[in-house]
């Protein structure tokens, strides 16, 4: 048996059902060959693109989330989830993502926000028990307002999201709106169309899943949420079906496959499937088995030895809905999984094969084109820098080249050859636009795309266009020089005008929306709109809070207004100030954009304080 290697498990690659790693993956090539330049870059640039594309293929190859669960959870659910499952469809979620790097945060409406965990960043096993009982601790109450939940989930993640992180939101809903007293559906249409737009501005999709139990959901709005974000819309009459969409849902967002193995009816005896191990490069095998009541479960390796699990290389983790075992650097062969289920309970069973693997497109061997010249495309699949020599990963894999017409808004795939030796094939420029071409690779187990490789392709081939030429020819490089300084000279003096008039006439603009939680009791109260145009150069919290004195200890947080209508915040009372799940250190002040919310815990009662700014 060969040594098992382990490594970090990104959140594209270890999946609580069973989903391996995916997205478009990329490093330097390898042998020497460089990254590919854009075409009409100066040296220089394409030198700093090159490193960018490097960056952006490590980032890539640890694809971390961002991602928040909002879930209805008014008293009409007890009728279209009697058993909680959504709840165990949210905890699965949290199995899925990484070991460490993901954020996830939980929220639970009605028509107002009941219960709200910001994102948190996963560390370990701790974090995720301490969203899973979160979500434990979840209650029903009464009205639906699906805006509310929307809206909160867009806020959190434009709050706390992580450069780089890949954002989502899953939203549940059992469907039609049930408003509460002084709410209209005018007020309601409105939060949901801002929500909407932020996030699509954000590049945030929203996956929604509404529960048809009583046949009346409003699939209209649900997939006009989704349909207008990238998302997806699922819909069931079951929860039941909720971990099995739970499971599309992260394969839709990550370009995974799942691949279901042969389910059963449970006899009380252990039954037998056969879980095969196709190659050596095989990163992980995610087998995520989904039953109504929990099963117990018996692995054996390919050399007939029964294994342990937990351990060093089975990760393992189940609920009443569903159990988990991904096996780390497993061993190429047939596996034997054991289940024992409850009689007449039906067992579902998939299994995704996560492969650290790598699509590398080489460098272009010129960056001027021109209509009719054909682009030599060679590529190849690596690990850890290095080649993928394993020829049972090639017999079932297709390789294409994916062509995106930038000017025609155009995709088109052409085949390219792949085996051991590389990714070879060829582009016949056939008009005078922009291109945008990757390499995608592919089998029935996953899918790899390379970083995407722009041309500019015109008529006379790349270079110095005429208008660009001739003001070369009017100015001499000692004149571009004097007219450089001359122009720094004028943008000095315009920013130091601007920075006096931005000083004598400095105030607040925009407004800060005030909620303040019982944590004793769990009682939120409603959002308090509070101008900040009455005030100038500093503004105590304790003036929002009008002058109550049970928040006393607020007359030290203070607001001073900041370049670009930004708020700055100081902290001097102790007051515990939290930003996107991030506690803000007490001893630097911090700068507020527009929809940034905060999180204020105080000392002397135990209630804490939510403030967003609105411009």
């Amino acid at each position: 048996m060969r040594m098992r290697r382990l490594r970090t498990i990104s959140a594209a690659a270890l999946l609580a059902i069973g989903i391996g790693a995916g997205g478009s993956l990329g490093s330097s090539y390898g042998s020497g060959q460089a990254w590919a330049a854009v075409p009409g870059l100066p040296l220089a640039a394409a030198a700093a693109q090159s490193q960018a594309q490097g960056a952006a293929g490590l980032a890539a190859s640890d694809t971390k989330l961002d991602a928040v669960l909002a879930v209805d959870v008014s008293t009409s659910m007890d009728q279209s989830d009697v058993n909680k499952v959504s709840f165990e469809a949210m905890k699965m979620f949290i199995d899925m993502a990484s070991v460490q790097g993901d954020k996830i945060g939980v929220i639970a409406y009605t028509d107002k926000i009941l219960r709200e965990k910001a994102l948190l960043k996963i560390g370990g096993p701790q974090d995720k028990q301490s969203l899973k009982t979160f979500i434990d601790q979840l209650t029903r109450g009464p009205y639906t307002d699906i805006a509310v939940g929307v809206s909160e989930a867009v806020k959190v993640l434009e709050s706390g999201a992580e450069a780089g992180h890949v954002p989502l939101i899953v939203l549940l809903t059992d469907g039609n709106n049930s408003l509460g007293k002084g709410s209209s559906q005018q007020q309601s249409d409105q939060v949901l169309d801002d929500a909407i737009q932020r996030a699509k501005e954000k590049g945030i999709p929203i996956y929604t899943i509404g529960l048809n139990a009583d046949g009346q959901l409003n699939k209209q709005v649900l997939e006009r949420i989704s349909g207008e974000t990238g998302g997806k819309l699922f819909v069931t009459s079951t929860a039941d079906a909720l971990p099995g969409i739970l499971s599309e849902i992260y394969a839709a967002h990550l370009k995974l496959k799942v691949v279901p193995l042969q389910g059963f009816t449970a006899n009380g005896g252990f039954q037998e499937v056969k879980v095969r191990i196709p190659n050596d490069s095989v990163l992980e095998a995610n087998i995520s088995v989904m039953s109504g009541k929990p099963v117990e479960l018996q692995l054996t390796d390919p050399s007939g030895q029964s294994q342990n699990f937990p351990s060093d290389s089975i990760v393992y983790s189940a609920s009443s809905a569903y159990s988990l075992l991904k096996l780390l650097r497993p061993d190429q062969g047939d596996w034997t999984l054991k289940i024992k289920g409850v009689p007449k309970e039906k067992v579902e069973i998939n299994l995704v094969y996560n492969y650290d693997i790598q699509v590398v497109f080489a460098a272009l061997p010129s960056s001027a084109y021109k209509p009719g010249d054909v682009v030599p495309v060679e590529a190849r699949l690596e690990s850890n820098g290095q080649p993928v020599t394993d020829a049972e990963l090639y017999k079932q894999a297709k390789a294409t080249l994916v062509v995106a017409d930038q000017d025609a808004g155009t995709v088109r795939e052409e085949p390219l050859a792949l085996s051991a030796a590389g990714i070879k094939g060829s582009f016949k420029i056939p008009e005078p636009h922009h291109y945008e071409l990757k390499v995608k690779v592919e089998d029935a187990n996953f899918v790899r795309e390379s970083l995407p490789v722009t041309i500019a392709a015109k008529s006379g081939g790349a270079g110095v266009s005429p208008a660009a030429d001739e003001g070369k020819r009017l100015l001499s490089p000692a004149g571009w020089v004097a007219a450089a300084a001359a122009a720094l000279a004028v943008i000095a003096a315009l920013v130091m005008a601007l920075s006096y008039y931005r000083k004598a006439n400095r105030g607040f603009v925009g407004q800060l929306v005030v909620e303040i939680t019982d944590e004793d009791t769990g009682e939120r109260t409603s959002p308090q709109y509070r101008k900040l145009s009455a005030f100038k150069g500093k503004l105590q919290l304790h003036q929002l809070l009008q002058l109550a004195p049970e928040f006393a200890e607020t007359k030290k947080i203070v607001f001073r207004p900041a370049p670009g209508d930004m708020l700055t915040v100081i902290n001097e009372a102790g007051c515990a100030i939290e930003k996107g799940g991030r506690l803000l250190d007490a001893a630097k002040p911090h700068q507020l954009r527009a929809n940034d919310r905060i999180k204020i815990t105080l000392q002397n009662v135990n209630k804490t304080i939510t403030l967003e700014y609105l411009k």
